[in-house]
């Protein structure tokens, strides 16, 4: 008898209760979904499997590496079965065996997170079968591209960048610049294949979904709408998400200088939504032609941008002090509200700057590029509907900035 087979039997019984419940439960879990799909192999084998995986284990690792033999050949019999009856393969459920196996394994070994999480996770993937093939089938290889180039900024890019500033005026820090760009890129890239799943729904759902990705380009590609109401409306909404995504980036980057900002982006956007006008369901969703936002030339653009609008911003408020750093943020924001909400929170988070003073000036650089809607739509459409928007940009302006001076004056008494 081996060491390890003595100092298993040694175990407390409740622990190796513990054990076995569980390795049953997690293979127990994947054999349901099998046998909903109707598969020969189903309940009590990847039950069977995965308490195979926790007892040997406990008895030496070498019997473990016998018995996971064993399951490979069980899965070869398997495949062979269903080669002779239908002519195919079952290359899903015996990847799902193995799998089993090797979680058993691990609930032997003493883990309990990972083989529980990765049980969870597995049959969520087998259910999901239709979906994922439609999915999969709708996704182009531009968006491909650009969720292995977001990767690549993330995992890859980012971990050689380096942790300190690279000039002596202390104006660029790398990797806490590129942590930002890969964020808002990820923010925008999840926002795009929303827009893409959904955005068909319904106009409004269209407008606030890319609003989301890029307000500026929303507005611009949704002109071709007929009904004055629904014109104002659409424009109203991408304002209104273009203010949420500002909202989420300052929580994500700088929650203190949240504090300042939420109220009046809040109800600026409370403005927008009253001010919208016709029914959401008025006509369907039109199928925006907004590029990717993750591609290589565009992440290398945003990423200068970036940096450009927190160096001008800093040697802003350098030489001018808040004045200049709100009247540069101001500025930016005509560019990228994005951008601009980005480098204020990350210079408040670097504690160069005030967190109101960056919730402040996230503030400005979102009415600044609420402010770009009216030159968009100002050769698209007749006076009265230019007149309608321009009013209901200026209303929302004049309420942002009446609860951000009373937010001012009742933090100074």
């Amino acid at each position: 008898m081996s060491l390890a087979f003595e100092a298993a039997t040694r175990l407390p019984p409740d622990t190796v209760a513990f054990k076995i419940a569980i390795s049953l439960a997690v293979g127990m879990l994947v054999g349901f979904e099998r046998e909903s799909a109707n598969k020969d192999v189903g309940i009590r084998t990847f039950g069977l499997t995965a308490l195979l995986g926790s007892l040997s284990v406990l008895i030496s690792p070498a019997y473990g590496l016998a018995a996971m033999l064993g399951v490979i050949v069980l899965v070869v019999f398997l495949n062979a079965r269903s080669m002779i009856g239908s002519g195919s393969l079952e290359i899903t459920t015996s990847a799902a065996l193995l799998v089993t196996y090797a979680l058993g394994a691990l609930v032997g070994l003493g883990h309990t997170f990972a083989p529980v999480a990765s049980a969870i996770l597995m049959t969520l993937l087998l259910a999901w079968k239709v979906e994922l093939r439609k999915f999969a089938g709708g996704v182009s290889m531009e968006e491909l591209r650009g969720a292995v180039l977001l990767g690549l900024i993330g995992l890859v890019i980012y971990p050689v960048l380096p942790n300190r500033f690279i000039d002596r005026w202390e104006l660029v820090n790398l990797r806490q610049s590129w942590v930002t760009v890969v964020v808002i890129a990820s923010i925008a890239f999840v926002n795009y294949v929303l827009l893409r799943l959904y955005g068909t729904r319904g106009l409004y759902w269209t407008a606030v979904l890319g609003g989301l990705v890029n307000s500026r380009a929303t507005v611009a590609e949704l002109m071709t709408v007929g009904a004055s109401a629904r014109t104002t409306a659409v424009v109203l909404l991408a304002t209104v998400a273009m203010f949420i995504r500002n909202i989420v980036l300052l929580a994500l980057f700088a929650p203190k200088a949240l504090l300042t900002a939420v109220g009046p982006l809040f109800a600026m956007a409370c403005v927008a939504l009253l001010l919208r006008t016709g029914k959401p369901d008025a006509e369907p969703g039109r199928e925006l032609t907004l590029p990717s936002p993750i591609s290589l030339r565009r992440v290398l653009s945003y990423g200068l941008l970036f940096l450009a609008i927190e160096v001008v911003g800093t040697l802003a408020e350098r030489a001018f002090g808040n004045v200049g750093f709100l009247a540069a943020s101001g500025i930016s924001g005509i560019a990228s509200s994005a951008s601009a909400t980005a480098a204020a929170a990350n210079l408040s988070a670097s504690t160069k700057i005030t967190p109101e003073l960056a919730g402040t000036a996230a503030v400005i650089a979102s009415m600044a590029s609420a402010l770009t809607n009216v030159p968009l739509v100002f050769k698209r459409l007749s006076r009265t509907l230019l007149f309608r928007i321009a009013g209901s940009t200026a209303l929302q302006i004049i309420v942002g900035i009446a609860v951000l001076a009373a937010q001012h004056y009742i933090s100074f008494r």
